[in-house]
């Protein structure tokens, strides 16, 4: 978008969530399509003068309260902590007195410090919990589990529209995200397996494993996978074939992941025996642990993302992008959590901030993929 071109924020979001109604249900008062809610409250879409009144009546108020000419960016001085910044920029922001402070959010020091605030304790007999929460706020507390580090900042950006909403974030495969789901025990899954012939892996995958349950698949986030490498790539790996020499110490993920899919497939196309492979065998449960293997030089390569390897300071070889998709059960979508989520993820800002992180895009993030039918 050009510089000196008028910029229009789009405030239909906040009125509609601070009446409680979901896209669908706006779209009904409005007499328009539910996609075109989406476009609207995500930027992709101005409508025409004829709706914008219709929305204005229905909310009370004026069509410059719903939309409005975005102010020029709030541009501050600032003192950056401990060293330089990474290529995109990010940071955390803190005002200290009347100096604005910031922490570079790269490397390590873009993974979450300290320990986590429990909500309760187990009792001794490892079948009840003693709360330290109250009603609401675990009501108003959702479960996802699957393998994009993203998902933190997911959560984030919940909690930015409302205090009360929480997203606790579990890290698990995406055929262990899906069967969890499967049985109750999370509320939205994550998956990014990548496609074959036989279609969208990760709708297939949801719609076998889903128990006849009916959800919708929304896309989340586009992100590059590969192969993790000490720094400078000392021993010349290029490609998946290289892992197969003998002075290569690798480790695998865990079967069901993604990325062991990915890397089978892989094997089979170049017409390298997993046999062949020193360290096939031995399985990381996570990127995380496949990284720090190779930053404590116990290993040579490792399957992951290109954000893990930048946040350990390792070099990477992307073998492709993978769609990374949410599964949302339809039983599920009156939860208040839920439908704040299924909000943030139509936002410009989440598509922005996800399109700053290294290997990832964020133009498929909001838009619906498919409907599971039961």
């Amino acid at each position: 978008m050009a510089g000196d071109e008028n910029v229009i924020l789009c405030n239909v979001k906040q009125y509609r969530v601070a009446r409680g109604w979901s896209q669908e249900e706006l779209a009904e008062k409005v007499r328009i399509r539910r996609q075109a809610v989406y476009d609207i409250e995500s930027g992709r879409y101005l409508p025409n003068t004829a709706i914008a009144l219709r929305l204005a009546r229905l909310f009370g108020c004026r069509v410059e309260e719903l939309f409005v000419e975005q102010e020029k960016p709030d541009l501050q001085a600032v003192q950056v902590v401990d060293g330089e910044t990474s290529p995109s920029g990010r940071l955390a922001l803190g005002k200290v007195r009347d100096r604005l402070v910031a922490f570079p959010l790269q490397g390590a020091e873009s993974m979450p410090f300290g320990l986590r605030s429990a909500d309760g304790c187990l009792t001794q007999d490892g079948k009840r919990a003693q709360i330290f929460i109250g009603r609401n706020r675990l009501e108003s507390t959702i479960m996802l589990m699957g393998c994009d580090p993203a998902f933190e900042i997911l959560g984030q950006h919940v909690a930015r529209m409302s205090p009360e909403a929480r997203v606790h974030c579990r890290f698990a495969s995406s055929r262990r995200a899906i069967d969890a789901l499967a049985h109750g025990l999370t509320h939205v899954a994550g998956t990014h397996l990548h496609n074959t012939d036989k279609g969208e892996a990760n709708v297939v995958m949801a719609e076998k494993r889903s128990k006849g349950q009916p959800g919708r698949v929304f896309g989340f986030s586009l992100l590059e996978e590969g192969l993790m490498v000490a720094k400078n790539n000392p021993l010349g790996i290029r490609m998946v074939a290289d892992l197969a020499q003998p002075m290569v110490r690798f480790v695998n993920r865990d079967s069901g992941a993604a990325l062991r899919v990915l890397l089978d497939d892989c094997l089979q196309r170049a017409g390298v025996g997993a046999q062949a492979i020193n360290g096939y065998r031995n399985e990381v449960a996570s990127h995380r642990a496949g990284a720090y293997r190779i930053a404590c030089n116990v290993a040579d390569a490792a399957l992951g993302l290109r954000a893990i390897a930048e946040a350990y300071g390792l070099d990477f070889i992307p073998i492709m992008s993978a769609r990374c998709d949410l599964v949302i059960p339809s039983d599920l979508d009156g939860h208040p959590t839920i439908r704040i989520l299924l909000d943030v993820l139509q936002s410009a800002a989440l598509r922005r901030e996800l399109s700053t992180l290294p290997g990832y895009d964020g133009s498929v993030t909001g838009q619906l993929i498919a409907e599971i039918k039961p």
